[in-house]
């Protein structure tokens, strides 16, 4: 178990939405391609009617697919706090785990879990619950990152190397042994920060998940790192 996925780490980590804000805030400063948009493609393309986001945060993904036309979503997630910011967007949204999640066989015809899965503590069980409610040929959209994303940032603190427990260099073979077909989307990029008070903004909202990061830092701006988002699209038999 790391801090990514250790119970109590992710509940207080999620029991505000200060840090979550804070570290999304930072893709203002992105370059290349979008990754939410591409998880939200990947959902839509197949024109489903039943959604579940597991996972939802505050409730960015859920809003713009809940407003789809003849789409009707439902939105998960266990903090209390982040189900609160989804309802007050009007979507649909209850607390509930990954790992047993309340809804029937079948119930659904896709599932998005959106930068979630290596904070669940037992990953594989989740998935297994992922593909119990969806229906044939139900699509998951689960996104996840690459060991090198934000590799530059990770140096800068001394927190060493990723320990995503659901990565990108794992997550197709895992998938594949729940479901039939599975593609692999890169959505390859960069963040370009333009000064270092937004640095260490950025750090100041990963410190629950990486309590070395510095109050201050002294980099050469614009200091860009990679990011390295990878979107899997799993097809259920």
């Amino acid at each position: 178990m790391t801090r990514l996925n250790d119970p109590t780490v992710v509940r207080d980590e999620y029991a505000s939405e200060r840090g979550l804000t804070g570290r999304i805030a930072a893709y203002r400063f992105s370059m290349g391609p979008d990754a939410r948009s591409a998880a939200l493609d990947a959902v839509l393309e197949r024109s489903p009617r039943r959604v579940l986001e597991v996972g939802c945060g505050t409730g960015d993904l859920a809003a713009e697919l809940a407003a789809t036309p003849g789409l009707d979503l439902v939105a998960v997630d266990l903090s209390e706090r982040m189900v609160e910011l989804t309802r007050s967007r009007g979507v649909e949204a209850l607390v509930a785990d990954a790992q047993e999640l309340p809804f029937a066989d079948g119930a659904f015809d896709c599932v998005l879990a959106a930068w979630m899965l290596y904070h669940v503590p037992d990953p594989d069980r989740a998935l297994r619950e992922f593909a119990r409610v969806l229906a044939p040929r139900g699509r998951l959209v689960a996104v996840t990152n690459s060991h090198e994303h934000l590799q530059e940032l990770r140096t800068l603190v001394g927190a060493g190397p990723a320990a995503w427990t659901f990565a990108a260099e794992d997550a197709k073979e895992r998938l594949a042994r729940r479901f039939a077909h599975v593609e692999r989307r890169e959505v390859f990029g960069a963040i370009e920060f333009p000064t270092q008070a937004d640095v260490a903004s950025y750090l100041d909202a990963t410190r629950g998940l990486w309590p070395l990061a510095p109050a201050e830092v002294d980099v050469e701006v614009p200091f860009r790192v990679r990011t390295r988002p990878v979107v899997f699209v799993a097809q259920k038999a």
